[in-house]
């Protein structure tokens, strides 16, 4: 017989603070850099893992990564089953929804795992072993097909999705790190530090990879204060340019111009 123990999510409830449309910058990126391993899978799962107290995320989530990838699938899981019980109603073909954690309870391995803001309430040296766990569910990279395998976007936004950071890791472990805002309501890059992930966020410290790395995107952004007549967008874009003298940037204007940055994780994982 299988203990209660055994079956338990794992796990910690999160508080559920969720808003439509909160999780855009992060869904965009995904449908535009991962929207081709969905497209040629025979049968893409996403899960939209800690979707909150209400559904909103993982329906925007299937219809945006439709857009790019029309059989694509998404399970929204959630480790608090009265959650789980409030959007039952709105599962739809394509969309359900599962009582779980860390586990990912579906059967097949998914090409792609969103955990937005679940982390955060975590302790840093909790960080790794999450990952490793779910990054272990993730579908396999396929050397024979051109395949990197599936997808882990863990990371952090604010209320109303108007900044986010987060990672980007395969099965391998951790890739990229991107870094997104409406421009309009950015004073300076900086102003990112707050909605680092969890792995990130104490790190930004003098003698961290994360805090030179704002600190030199706060310099570039100085210096390109001449392009602000011609609005922040041709501002970012100028600075990011700079940036990529002493940075490994791993996308180019056409995601600039979306507000966003993405930089290797190597660049900026945290130092011993």
């Amino acid at each position: 017989m299988t203990s209660r123990a055994a079956t338990r999510p794992l796990g910690t409830v999160t508080r559920g603070t969720t808003n439509p449309n909160r999780l855009r910058r992060m869904d965009r990126w995904i449908a535009a850099t991962h929207g081709a391993e969905l497209r040629r899978a025979a049968d893409p799962v996403a899960v939209d893992l800690g979707y909150g107290a209400a559904p909103w995320t993982a329906v925007e989530l299937l219809q945006r990564l439709r857009a790019v990838a029309p059989r694509a699938r998404v399970v929204g899981v959630e480790i608090d089953p009265a959650r789980v019980a409030a959007a039952l109603p709105y599962e739809r073909a394509g969309l359900a929804f599962r009582h779980g954690g860390f586990e990912i309870p579906v059967p097949q391995r998914p090409l792609l795992v969103r955990a937005a803001n679940v982390l955060r309430q975590y302790d840093e040296g909790e960080v790794a072993a999450v990952w490793e766990r779910l990054c272990a569910r993730l579908a396999p990279a396929g050397p024979a097909t051109g395949s990197r395998g599936g997808l882990l976007v863990e990371g952090t936004c604010d209320e109303i999705g108007r900044r986010h950071v987060w990672v980007a890791l395969g099965p391998e472990g951790p890739r990229t790190v991107t870094f997104a805002t409406r421009l309009g309501s950015l004073e300076r890059p900086s102003d990112l530090a707050e909605r680092l992930p969890k792995a990130l966020i104490h790190r930004n410290v003098p003698g961290e990879p994360v805090h030179a790395f704002l600190r030199d995107f706060d310099r570039a952004w100085a210096a390109a204060a001449p392009y602000a007549s011609y609005g922040a967008r041709q501002r970012w874009i100028r600075a990011i340019r700079d940036l990529t003298a002493d940075w490994p940037v791993a996308d180019g204007p056409a995601r600039w111009r979306q507000g966003e940055v993405t930089v290797r994780w190597e660049a900026l994982a945290p130092g011993a």
